[in-house]
């Protein structure tokens, strides 16, 4: 019966705890938009960049390869 004493009390307190921290989240906006989250992850906002035409350096094509041939085979020469 002793325990009913403090169990009851911290109860009653963890109630008004809950209460109190949905009350905040209802009143910052926390459930306001509940499925934009959900489409947003499914948009595809990335877009593709290309190349500036005024670079040289990088061509439509020679994106990802690494350095050229004349580099490499240059660089194998002095290490050889």
């Amino acid at each position: 019966m002793e325990t009913l004493y403090l169990l009851i009390p911290i109860s009653v307190v963890l109630v008004f705890l809950i209460a109190i921290a949905f009350w905040w989240s209802l009143r910052n906006g926390q459930f306001d938009d509940l499925e934009g989250p959900a489409y947003r992850i499914l948009m595809d906002d990335d877009k593709a960049t290309r190349p500036a035409a005024s670079d040289p350096d990088s061509l439509p094509g020679e994106a990802g390869r690494g350095p050229s041939r004349e580099k490499s085979s240059a660089a194998n020469l002095h290490h050889s």
